[in-house]
């Protein structure tokens, strides 16, 4: 597959100062027979994960911009960006999760293909740092120090902050220094989600990377553009009690990202039928 897809021996630029070529580089060669090309761009001015710059667009806008970017760069043709996005689980307010997203982008075929995961097993947290708080078991459980910290205010935008801290004694120096400046604005530790220092974000992006070139070694049955696979899940999948609809995923929508060819398919666990504890009539 590497050697004879759309994509084999082609330059990819990859528009990332946060080392995201660590995870995403393998897939590309071995699924594509690619090279990333890394681009050092100031991606951080279109927002940052810490709040000193706000994201002024969505994060699907963003993490095109940031693609664009690294077209301007290179000039190459092909280029490919990542962006996250982590707060609590949609579904389940107190559990965390992170919505990760890569957009590829083709000039060449005018194309553009978005895979997107949300991944449940984020460790992005918040520890507010009270008097007298012991912030030990929290650091124990996110992972410090091979996950980095952040040491911020409570303020809007986050002044003063201090990221990317992994050994105790500099985080104890940089709560001494926000203390000192933020007088009584409360602080609190943050997870650094910032790929290069978060390495279950990077785990993720990786797992991501995978389906991203699948889809982009698949070609359209109708007409052989790179980029066919599931676009969309479709709800309905019938109650094994009384056949009525839930809200679980019943069929998978798959289409093309350069002509209007789509096609239904069943789930791809084969599931045919929802438990009666997920269906609105048997568990209301």
């Amino acid at each position: 597959m590497a050697g004879t897809g759309a994509y084999a021996g082609r330059l990819v630029a990859l528009a990332t100062r946060h080392g995201k070529q660590r995870a995403l580089a393998r897939p590309f060669r071995a699924a594509l027979g690619a090279d990333l090309r890394m681009f050092d761009l100031d991606t951080d001015r279109l927002g940052t994960f810490s709040g000193e710059v706000a994201r002024a667009a969505d994060a699907l806008t963003t993490c095109r911009r940031k693609a664009e970017l690294g077209l301007a760069q290179a000039g190459c043709g092909l280029a490919l960006a990542s962006e996250g996005s982590f707060g609590p689980h949609p579904a389940v307010p107190l559990l965390s999760a992170g919505l990760e997203m890569l957009v590829f982008l083709d000039r060449e075929r005018q194309l553009e293909v978005v895979e997107q995961r949300l991944e449940l097993g984020s460790n992005y947290s918040r520890f507010r740092l009270d008097p007298g708080s012991d912030p030990g078991p929290w650091l124990q459980r996110i992972g410090f120090p091979a996950h980095a910290v952040i040491v911020r205010s409570v303020a809007d935008p986050p002044v003063p902050c201090v990221k990317g801290i992994q050994a105790r004694a500099e985080l104890e120096r940089a709560i001494a220094t926000c203390r000192a400046a933020a007088g009584p604005t409360p602080l609190v530790l943050e997870t650094d989600m910032r790929a290069h220092l978060n390495p279950t974000r990077m785990a993720s992006i990786r797992r991501l990377g995978f389906r991203l070139v699948r889809r982009l070694a698949a070609r359209c049955p109708a007409c052989h553009a790179p980029g066919w696979g599931r676009s969309a899940t479709l709800p309905g999948l019938p109650c094994s009690c009384c056949g009525g609809p839930t809200e679980l995923v019943a069929r998978e929508l798959w289409s093309c990202v350069a002509c209007d060819h789509s096609e239904e398919r069943p789930r791809a666990d084969g599931r045919s039928l929802a438990d009666p504890a997920h269906c609105p009539a048997c568990n209301p």
